[in-house]
């Protein structure tokens, strides 16, 4: 982490006074650059390059020189691999603060470590800053103009080389601290905005992700009933474009009418939130997004939910069933992948295992048994444990002759184009997985949705499968500090989750 050596750090004395001097320092930073900004675009002169150096992300450096044996830490985050020192930038410290602190107060408490904060060298880009929505077309600046007096967006800085592995330890400089850095994270901010139509500090810990709208139609239903039964907890449900219904409101909305309403369709990924916090505060309500079809979207709405660090992500879709055995309407729970998207080729090489998680797996079956009332046999009957493929191309049947080998060779019973991305994503990010998808169709038995079938297939199968979904990360939420598995983390981690 490269800074300005005439800003000392400021050594700090516990993790709250630390993150309460990250927020000051941001704050004032976003606000001297916000300030400048309005000024020029009014007509008045740009910042000079002293101003410029107040347009800087706050940096948290954590320190661990061990006096005698290092601790024995079991847990999969908040530990120190080495002594050394450890730093990273941070945006938005208010808004994670809760994370912040999780983070940091086993690390002072189990390892005595010190903390320091202080004003970085790296340069918060003035877009960041900016409201979406706002027009600066008014103001006869260009962007060419703006980009010669204020700090810009620069790829050579934006990167995943920390959670990739690819960063180098260099002697005498910090250690990365955690996965993301400050503009990393607010880069993927307005890219979550942009895609899903929501502010990005509505997205909860808990997400299902979909390939299909009728999941949104019965997950907007299912919040409205939370809401109106006062469930603890739960606060407000936020559709895309900011409509929002509180728990006051929610008896009296017709949820066909919010659906038709909603406009949903202005948006790539729509994303929907079942807002609820925590005794502590913390949020802990459930995000549902419509992520469409296909490989590359599922990679494009992870790489920027993961700057959130969720709790977990499941993927609830449909599935073409391989076997003769599966009848449309059952389940496939996937237990690993054959990844044929090659999207992440480069990234998460397909010899790569993806290992399922045992929290996941566990809780996805205890929720389908609580869902659809069944047990044991009758159960195994409906919910099939195997291989998921997933590929990039939709029409994979055209080539089922250059495939079928390899299908047969993975023991696949479920063919889809979004799973073995997700869970290849979430492997790399960090951050827990699972599949659970709903057989629609069997490509290669013949058995297809009839037409007239079709609605009533979906009317049926959607409903209770959206439902173990939810019901699935209710088990999770109710055991998460045992779900951050050390299966997901390297030799060479940064401390943070």
């Amino acid at each position: 982490m490269i800074r300005d050596e005439l800003r000392p750090m400021e050594t700090v004395s516990d993790p709250e006074t630390a993150v309460d001097r990250l927020a000051a320092l941001h704050a004032g930073a976003t606000e001297a650059l916000q300030s400048a900004l309005t000024r020029y675009l009014d007509g008045g002169p740009p910042p000079d390059a002293t101003e410029r150096l107040q347009f800087r992300y706050p940096e948290l450096r954590v320190t661990y020189h061990p006096v005698g044996p290092m601790p024995r830490v079991s847990r999969a985050t908040a530990k120190f691999q080495a002594p050394g020192t450890y730093a990273t930038t941070v945006t938005q410290p208010a808004h994670f603060r809760g994370y912040l602190l999780e983070q940091l107060r086993p690390l002072v408490r189990d390892y005595g470590a010190t903390l320091e904060v202080g004003l970085s060298a790296q340069e918060i880009p003035y877009p960041y800053v900016i409201e979406p929505g706002a027009d600066l077309g008014g103001s006869g600046a260009t962007p060419r103009d703006l980009a010669t007096y204020f700090p810009v967006p620069l790829l050579s800085v934006v990167g995943d080389e920390i959670a990739d592995g690819l960063w180098h330890d260099v002697p005498d400089a910090p250690r990365p601290l955690a996965l993301f850095d400050a503009i990393r994270t607010d880069y993927s901010l307005r890219r979550l905005v942009h895609y899903t139509g929501s502010d990005w500090r509505d997205v909860q810990p808990w997400i299902l992700l979909t390939n299909y709208h009728r999941y949104v139609d019965g997950f907007i239903r299912h919040g409205l009933e939370r809401l109106a039964r006062g469930d603890d907890g739960f606060e407000r449900m936020i559709l895309p474009g900011g409509v929002s219904v509180s728990r006051a409101e929610a008896a009296g909305v017709d949820p066909a009418a919010l659906i038709a309403a909603s406009p949903w369709h202005k948006y790539q990924m729509p994303a929907y939130h079942l807002v609820a916090r925590g005794p502590d505060g913390a949020q802990q309500g459930t995000t549902l997004v419509n992520i469409g079809v296909g490989p590359s979207n599922a990679k494009t709405i992870t790489d920027h939910l993961a700057v959130l660090r969720p709790h977990c992500w499941l993927m609830v879709g449909h599935c073409g069933g391989l076997r003769q055995s599966q009848t449309i309407g059952d389940y496939v729970l996937a237990h690993g992948y054959l990844r044929r998207d090659r999207i992440l080729d480069e990234l998460v090489p397909p010899d790569v295992p993806v290992p399922a998680l045992a929290e996941v797996q566990l809780a996805l079956q205890a929720a389908a048994a609580q869902i659809t009332g069944e047990q044991s046999e009758a159960l195994k009957r409906r919910l099939r444990t195997g291989t998921v493929v997933t590929y990039d191309d939709r029409n994979w049947e055209l080539r089922f002759s250059q495939e079928r080998r390899r299908i047969n060779l993975s023991r696949a019973i479920g063919v889809d184009m979004e799973s073995g991305t997700i869970a290849a994503q979430g492997y790399r990010l960090r951050v827990p997985y699972g599949t659970l998808l709903c057989v629609s169709d069997k490509p290669l038995h013949g058995e297809i949705k009839l037409p007239g079938a079709a609605n009533a297939f979906y009317e049926r199968a959607v409903a209770e499968h959206l439902l173990i979904g939810l019901a699935a990360l209710d088990h999770l939420r109710a055991e998460r500090h045992g779900l951050h598995s050390r299966k997901l983390r390297s030799f060479d981690e940064p401390p943070f989750r």
